[in-house]
Formats: C-alpha cells, sequence, structure tokens
C-alpha cells in the first residue's frame, strides 16, 4: 500500500483538464482518473443505470470518480491513489465549478463495495436532478398524503426532520411550515429517486439502508414511492425494476 507521501494529489481543476470524458448512451457525461479500482465494465454499466429520461435536466453535469478527493486544505485536491492518511483526510464527494460545468468528484476508494459506489453516485444524480428539474408534483402529492396518513419512518434524516417539522405544524393549526414541507419533498423525492436507481443497477436488502437515528419508512410506502418513480423514470433498456418482500417462515 502507497504511503501518504508517494501518492501525487492533483488540484481538482488539472484533474478536470487532462481526464478523458465519455458520455454515455443516456447522455451522462462521466470521467475515471487514477487508481479507482472500479473496471470500466463495471463503471459503464453504473452510469448508465441512469433512466435516459433524467439525463437532460443534468447537461451541464460531469461525474469524476476518482480515488480520493481531499478537501480539507481550503482547495480541492484528488488523490492519484489511496493511502491510509490521506483517506482518512477524504470525503465522499466534492463538487467544483468549471466554465458552465459542474463536477462531481466521487472517491471511489472510500466506498467498502460496489452498493456504497453506487448508492453515493445516485444520491448525488438524484440531488442534482432537483436542483435543476424540481419535484414532480405528482410525487409531492403522493408522499404528502403518506405523512397525513402518519405512515410509518422516512428515507433519510433529512427527509424524516423537514417530515415532522411540516406535519407539526399542520397539526398544530399553525398554518404549515411551507419550507419545511418543501424540504420534506425534495429530500423524499431525492431519496427515492436514488433507492430506485440503486435497485436497477444491485440486489440489495431495503433494510441495508437502515440508521440509527430515524425510523425506516414502512416497505409498502416506499414500493409505493419506488413504482410511482418508475413511472415518471423508466428503466432504460438492459435494465429491469423489480420489488420482492420476503415473506416471514
Amino acid at each position: 500500500m502507497a504511503s501518504s507521501a508517494q501518492v501525487e494529489l492533483w488540484p481538482a481543476e488539472r484533474v478536470a483538464s487532462q481526464a478523458m470524458v465519455g458520455r454515455a448512451a443516456n447522455g451522462i457525461r462521466y470521467a475515471a482518473w487514477g487508481e479507482t479500482r472500479v473496471p470500466e465494465a463495471d463503471l459503464d454499466r453504473l452510469v448508465g443505470t441512469v433512466p435516459v429520461s433524467l439525463s437532460k435536466a443534468l447537461s451541464q453535469r460531469a461525474y469524476y470518480f476518482v480515488p480520493l478527493t481531499v478537501a480539507d486544505t481550503g482547495q480541492t485536491m484528488i488523490a492519484a491513489a489511496y493511502s491510509v492518511e490521506l483517506g482518512d483526510r477524504a470525503v465522499c464527494h466534492r463538487n467544483a465549478l468549471f466554465g458552465d460545468t459542474e463536477v462531481v468528484f466521487l472517491s471511489t476508494r472510500l466506498m467498502e463495495d460496489r452498493f456504497g459506489l453506487a448508492f453515493e453516485f445516485f444520491i448525488n444524480v438524484a440531488h442534482n436532478f432537483v436542483e435543476a428539474a424540481g419535484v414532480p408534483e405528482s410525487f409531492a402529492t403522493l408522499v404528502w398524503s403518506q405523512a397525513e396518513a402518519q405512515v410509518r419512518g422516512e428515507t433519510s434524516q433529512d427527509a424524516w426532520e423537514t417530515r415532522r417539522r411540516a406535519t407539526e405544524s399542520h397539526s398544530a393549526q399553525m398554518g404549515i411550515d411551507e419550507r419545511a414541507r418543501n424540504g420534506f419533498y425534495e429530500s423524499s423525492f431525492s431519496d427515492a429517486l436514488a433507492i430506485y436507481m440503486l435497485s436497477l443497477a444491485v440486489d440489495f436488502d431495503y433494510h441495508d439502508l437502515r440508521e440509527r437515528d430515524y425510523p425506516l419508512l414502512a416497505a409498502p410506502a416506499l414500493a409505493e414511492r419506488l413504482r410511482h418513480v418508475a413511472s415518471l423514470f423508466p428503466p432504460n433498456s438492459g435494465y429491469e425494476f423489480q420489488i420482492h418482500y420476503r415473506r416471514k417462515g
């Protein structure tokens, strides 16, 4: 394993100018640079998961898969390989604007497996889509109806907290906290879109997404959200959307 003294750090702008950027069949621009340890075929399959109907909203984005992104000095630096010391300093991703293109640098060597890298990529894609295109009204209507019905749990800490604030203000007849409700729409849609794409790319157990700070959304409610997302953004050719319920003995 290389020591930090042996691993070269490049300014993000230099990496962005020298890396070979490709365009997937779905329109997503991406590049791999350095010792990512991600096979080219796996990366192509991962990027190709993003439904083509999303790509127009991401035309000003590019995704760079790099070993490590280090941003603890005020300047975003990219490590050409992995070292323990640089790994401790690295972040999962960092955004940088070069001209009219926003580049998302994703640290592949911080992810323990394909699941981790895929989810990190898809949650970035989902947030980028929401920033560019917003939340479909039909999805907002669906999740608010679930919130009013007090469906158990949520899909992330942000979605849980914004939903709680919005529903508490509504229940107290104080007038709905619209900022919280809009935050809930954005968080829950980003989560659902990322989980949907994750389901197209890898097989995983829903409970793998569980975090300690909030209860996970009830599976039937998540399935309803994912089916709605799938109807808005159908899978690309060669990808399949399926939900399997595990039945008790």
